[in-house]
This record gives structure tokens, sequence and C-alpha cells, in this order.
């Protein structure tokens, strides 16, 4: 499993985890709030009201200051990965939160999957009922540089008709969309995956796109993502045969007693300009 940061990080997000806490509500009556700010980076919710079956287009925009970071949905060891929560008697339920591709960051033995520059979450909600729908939002995220900051705020949107038109936040959540990585396709992809019996290692044969790093010697850059707060990236012996790639790639210490079997893990593999995400299953 990756290192995420290091120790003196971890004792100062100790030290303000409770002022961070204290950022107050951003509300508005339009789609779009305010932005919070804190020391490494400030944030904000965008939402277009509700379609016909109540689904709802949101983000959370998050923008890191020059020089400091903010992580991915699986941080590993010690990063803090973006949490929402919507108030229970809202209305309003969080379906899903997508993550767009993030970079591979080495400093000496800490490694971080993040973001250095700003990135937008999409968020799928739904919304009961057929009345005004408002927002109540919790948004936690980290912000690193030398430290981590927990960075905490709340956000309560009042959403307008859906008749009207908002270009704006409609071009945010599109570029969001398309920041996101691909699902699999016949060109780039998984065709097969094994763990070994000592669950050391798994064996992933993926077909890859004929264009970018992976058509010279570099290897695609591979996150594996398992159980809740595990993270595998160290690649062995992966080789290239035209389209094809093999490697092993190493399985860090898991739960406990934790069974495979049945158990889904996800994988992003980004190659050159492409990134492709899906799921593995083990039987």
């Amino acid at each position: 499993m990756m290192i995420i940061s290091s120790g003196p990080r971890r004792l100062l997000m100790a030290v303000v985890s409770v002022a961070a806490a204290l950022v107050p509500f951003y509300s508005t009556h339009a789609e779009m709030s305010a932005w919070a700010d804190n020391e490494g980076g400030r944030m904000r919710l965008v939402a277009l009201a509700p379609d016909a079956g109540g689904k709802i287009r949101a983000a959370l925009q998050i923008e890191p200051k020059p020089g400091w970071i903010t992580y991915w949905k699986e941080p590993g060891g010690n990063g803090i990965p973006p949490q929402i929560t919507i108030a229970a008697d809202s209305g309003v339920t969080l379906d899903a939160i997508a993550y767009p591709v993030p970079k591979h960051f080495f400093t000496g033995a800490i490694e971080d999957i993040a973001y250095d520059a700003p990135v937008t979450l999409p968020l799928s909600l739904t919304a009961a009922g057929k009345g005004p729908v408002a927002i109540d939002a919790a948004a936690f995220i980290g912000i690193c540089k030398d430290i981590c900051i927990p960075f905490q705020a709340n956000f309560q949107l009042k959403l307008g008709p859906a008749i009207q038109s908002h270009p704006q936040e409609e071009a945010i959540l599109q570029a969001a969309d398309a920041s996101l990585p691909k699902p699999p396709s016949q060109d780039f992809g998984v065709t097969a995956h094994a763990m070994s019996p000592d669950r050391k290692t798994l064996s992933l044969t993926l077909a890859l796109p004929g264009e970018g790093p992976s058509e010279g010697k570099a290897a695609p850059d591979i996150i594996v993502t398992g159980p809740s707060g595990h993270a595998f990236t160290k690649q062995i012996g992966g080789k290239r045969d035209g389209a094809t790639f093999k490697v092993d790639v190493a399985i860090g210490k898991l739960p406990e007693n934790y069974d495979i079997s049945g158990k889904r893990w996800g994988v992003l593999v980004i190659d050159g300009e492409r990134a492709m995400e899906t799921t593995l299953a083990f039987e």
C-alpha cells in the first residue's frame, strides 16, 4: 500500500482539524454557491435544477493554491479523500461522486495520487418530491503542501426552475464530465486479471491504445484500488508486445482475514493523454 504523507503532516492535521471545521455556511439562491476559502485553496458547490425524474447534476469545484494539492478518491494511508454529505432532512440524496483523472506524484518516500490544479468533482443527486429543491451539503477535503490542512465547508443552494438556462453552470459540469477517465473499450481495457494464491501480486493483461508513451518503452501508470483505504501502484516486470501490456502489480498488506472472493476492485490506467477506469471482479 502506498505511503501518502509523513509524520509531521499527520501531526499538524490533528492540531488544525478543530479550526477547519468552523468554516461557515455558504448560501445562495442561484445554482452556484459563493467560494469557501482556506489557507491552501478554495471550493464551491454548483448544481442544476432537477430533471423530470428528480435527478440533479452537480459538482464540487476545488481550486488548490499554487504548490498545494488535494487528494483523489483513494489516497491511501494518510491522505484525506473528498467527503460530501447531504443533510438527511433536505429531501436530496447523494448517489455518486465521480473523479477526474489525477496525477501521480513522488517526493522521496512519499507517494501522492492527487490534483495540483483546479479540479471539479461531478456529483449525482436525487431530489424527492416535486416541490422547490434546497441542497444542504457539507464538503470535507484535504489541502496539502508541506503540511495537510483539513478543509470543511457547508453549502446551501436553492435551485430555480428547470426551464431557466444556466450556461455558466452547464459549461462547468460539461467540462468536469470531459475530464473523467473513460470506460473500457476494444483498444483500451483489461483483458485478463488474476490474483496470486498468496495474494502478493495481481497479474494484469491490458489492451493499450497505439499512441502516447506506451508506444515506446514507458509503462502506463496503473492504480489499483482494493479495500477502502488501500491503493496499489508498484509494477513488477511489465512487458509490452504490440498493443498488449502484461504486468504484475505488487499487493501490499490487506486487512486481516480479508476474503477476496466475490469482491470488486477498481483499476485506473493512464497511458499518455488517455485514461481508462474499470472494475475487476474476483470469483
